[in-house]
C-alpha cells in the first residue's frame, strides 16, 4: 500500500512540473515590463509586407526554420564566427532564407520603445510570423511568450533536422514526430506554403520526372525552370502567393502540388483527408494552422535564466 501511495506522489510531482515547463511561456510576458513591444513588432511588420509581400512569407519561414533545429531559440539568427556555426550555411537556409534585415530593424524599434533590451529575438520571430500571416488576410492566434536566445547554432543540425523539399511522406511524418507534431499539425503547417515562392532546383525534378502532376501544369513551370541552369528562378508555392486561403491544398487535389514533399501529403489516408478537408474549408484550415502554430512555438524554448536576451540578433552578446 504504501508503495502504491509513493507512486501516486510521484506522479502528482512530476504532473506539476510539466505543468510548470508548459506555464513557462505566457501571451502577456511583455504586459508589464514592456506593453508596447506587441504593438511595435506588429507596425515594422505590417510596414516590411506592404513594401514587399513576399517577405510575410519569409519571416514565417524564419520561424519554422528556427524551432526546427533544437528549438525556438532564434539560433537560425546569428551569424558565423570562430565559435558559431551558422545555420544560415545549410541546406535549407543558404541563399534562401531572407528577412533578417527586418528582425534587426523590430529588434532596433523595440529595444527603443521598451528602454532597453527585454524582448528576446526568439519571441520576435515568433510573433512576427503571427503578424506576417494576418497581414496577408490570415488568422490570428495568441503567441505564447518568454522564450530566451540561445548561445549556440548548428549548421549540422539544420541540415539533419530542417524537412526537405525532396521527402516523400514518411520521411515528413517521421521528421514531424521527431519534433512532438503529429500528421494534422504536418499538413496543417505544410499550409504555410498558401505564401511565397520556391526556387527552381527545389522542385526541378519533381517538374521533369514524376508522374503525379498535371502535365499542363509542369510544362508551364518548366519555360521557367530549364533543365540545366536557373537554379534560383522563382515560382509560387500557390497561385495566390500573398494571400492566406486554401488554393495550395486545392491544388494538391488538382495534382498541381510545386515541391515533392507538398504532393507526398495527399498518397497517405490520414493527411491526405486533412488536405482535402482544407481544400473545401477556409476555416477549418485557418484554425488548424494557428492551433499547429502555437504547438510549433513550444518546441524546446529556453526559458527562465536559460540562454540570454541577445542585444544584437546576429551575435552572442
Amino acid at each position: 500500500m504504501a508503495s502504491h501511495s509513493f507512486l501516486f506522489l510521484y506522479m502528482l510531482v512530476t504532473l506539476s512540473l510539466v505543468g510548470m515547463a508548459f506555464s513557462d511561456l505566457d501571451d502577456d510576458f511583455y504586459d508589464d515590463v514592456c506593453p508596447k513591444a506587441l504593438p511595435t513588432i506588429k507596425r515594422v511588420v505590417e510596414d516590411a509586407v506592404r513594401k514587399e509581400k513576399r517577405m510575410g512569407a519569409s519571416l514565417l519561414r524564419l520561424h519554422f526554420h528556427d524551432c526546427f533545429v533544437n528549438g525556438c531559440d532564434a539560433s537560425i539568427l546569428l551569424d558565423q564566427t570562430s565559435a558559431i556555426d551558422s545555420e544560415k550555411t545549410s541546406r535549407a537556409n543558404n541563399n534562401s532564407a531572407r528577412g533578417f534585415e527586418v528582425i534587426d530593424k523590430i529588434k532596433s524599434e523595440v529595444d527603443k520603445v521598451c528602454g532597453r533590451s527585454v524582448v528576446s529575438c526568439a519571441d520576435i520571430l515568433a510573433v512576427a510570423a503571427r503578424d506576417s500571416v494576418v497581414a496577408l488576410h490570415g488568422p490570428s492566434w495568441e503567441v505564447k511568450l518568454g522564450r530566451r536566445d540561445s548561445t549556440t547554432a548548428s549548421r549540422t543540425a539544420a541540415d539533419n533536422n530542417i524537412p526537405t523539399p525532396l521527402m516523400d511522406l514518411p520521411a515528413l511524418i517521421s521528421n514531424f514526430k521527431n519534433h512532438g507534431l503529429d500528421e494534422e499539425d504536418l499538413v496543417a503547417l505544410s499550409g504555410g506554403h498558401t505564401l511565397g515562392f520556391a526556387q527552381c532546383f527545389t522542385f526541378r525534378n519533381r517538374i521533369y520526372n514524376e508522374t503525379n502532376i498535371n502535365s499542363t501544369f509542369a510544362r508551364q513551370l518548366q519555360a521557367n525552370c530549364p533543365r540545366s541552369g536557373g537554379d534560383s528562378n522563382l515560382a509560387t508555392l500557390d497561385p495566390t502567393a500573398a494571400i492566406f486561403d486554401s488554393k495550395y491544398f486545392s491544388n494538391l487535389v488538382s495534382k498541381k502540388g510545386l515541391l515533392h514533399s507538398d504532393q507526398a501529403l495527399v498518397s497517405g489516408g490520414k493527411t491526405g483527408g486533412f488536405v482535402k478537408e482544407y481544400s473545401k474549408n477556409l476555416r477549418t484550415f485557418s484554425k488548424d494552422f494557428a492551433k499547429s502554430m502555437i504547438k510549433m512555438g513550444d518546441i524546446k524554448p529556453l526559458t527562465g535564466k536559460q540562454g540570454q536576451i541577445r542585444v544584437n540578433c546576429r551575435k552572442v552578446n
